[in-house]
């Protein structure tokens, strides 16, 4: 453990801390691709957790998919209001998108009371409703993941992309692998872990590393 107090200035903290993340994925052996390496070292920044190295999945072409969707004005739609705080919505709208998270929301409550369902069932079919590319940031609700792939099967949505990084036991695994398994462009994490700051940095990651 190193408990040497190291300087370093704030503005340098973040970069700083890349460089670190270089280095010990380097000593592990572990070269990430090209293209996903800036989403997977923002995740590790995030959680200071080098599983995802190897659990992140990613679908072909999936950050290039996602930079062009965000590029042409896409927005995003969260479970929890925790993403949403997280992402970087002054450099989302730069390019005409916006971020939704319908979980809060009394009507969205009583719906799923009335029908007993989950509210992000319900949120889930709200964004369906927004009638324009819709990438998902699911950090928290593995049902959110299993609503979106039961509209995939009857045919009545089909997400742009997915962002699947819930946390938890319950239904977790099961849900991720079923985004994993379908056409839908696609990150996701497999296993347990994941959560709202997860999906706020890929989210992040992917905005940032759009060039004009």
């Amino acid at each position: 453990m190193n408990t040497q107090i190291e300087y370093v200035r704030p503005d340098e903290i973040e970069k700083r801390s890349f460089e670190i993340i270089g280095r010990e994925l380097e000593q592990r052996g572990i070269v990430l691709d090209a293209v996903q390496e800036p989403v997977t070292k923002r995740v590790i920044h995030t959680t200071a957790d080098f599983d995802y190295a190897d659990t992140l999945v990613y679908s072909e072409n999936a950050v290039e998919k996602a930079r062009n969707l965000i590029k042409n004005g896409a927005h995003i739609v969260t479970d929890t209001n925790m993403a949403k705080a997280g992402i970087n919505k002054k450099r989302l709208a730069g390019y005409g998108g916006e971020v939704h998270c319908f979980m809060a929301d009394e009507d969205v409550a009583a719906e799923a009371k009335s029908r007993g369902v989950t509210r992000a069932t319900v949120s889930m079919e709200r964004a369906a409703a927004l009638h324009r590319p819709v990438i998902f940031a699911i950090g928290n609700a593995p049902t959110a993941l299993i609503s979106l792939h039961e509209m995939m099967q009857e045919g009545v949505f089909t997400p742009a992309f997915i962002i699947g990084v819930p946390v938890g036991f319950v239904n977790v695994e099961a849900a991720k692998e079923l985004i994993i398994q379908s056409d839908v462009p696609h990150i996701v994490n497999r296993g347990r872990k994941g959560g709202s700051n997860v999906a706020a940095a890929i989210c992040n990651a992917l905005v940032y590393g759009i060039h004009y």
